[in-house]
């Protein structure tokens, strides 16, 4: 059984139910964290829609926490879900901040970790965050 995540009329991701149940349980984390809607609707008849002004918000705030945090173990659990999102942001036609995610106007690195993992240039970790996505959207049927 699949469940539908849809802008309009078009499907961008069809996941199983368990990974559908598993993904819009961390929408929910990352709503909280990031303190904003995710555009993401509730599931109802096995159908989801985005709305996609609100959805750009979210995956644009959502890269610049992640950027911002230098917590090993809180960069690994986010990097996932981040990859996730940046696959239906993509099919989506959103266009992502990728300048933005790292701008001191975001008010700088949170949660360092002591001692603080190596920050990686922002083309590096772009590059990195796109090739996970790239790698996972194989796996994400549409």
């Amino acid at each position: 059984m699949s469940q539908y995540y849809d802008i309009g009329n078009e499907t961008l991701w069809k996941p199983s139910n368990g990974a559908s149940r598993l993904f819009m349980s961390q929408v929910s984390v990352y709503q909280a964290e990031l303190g904003l809607p995710s555009g993401i609707g509730p599931m109802q008849d096995d159908e989801c829609q985005i709305d996609p002004i609100m959805f750009k918000e979210f995956v644009d705030a959502l890269l610049s926490w992640h950027r911002r945090t230098t917590h090993a173990v809180m960069a690994a659990l986010s990097e996932g879900f981040v990859a996730t999102v940046l696959v239906l942001a993509e099919r989506a036609g959103i266009e992502v901040g990728w300048q933005s995610a790292g701008s001191a106007e975001d008010g700088g690195l949170t949660d360092i970790q002591v001692p603080a993992a190596p920050v990686s240039s922002e083309a590096a970790w772009a590059a990195a965050l796109q090739r996970k996505s790239r790698e996972l959207g194989r796996f994400m049927a549409a």
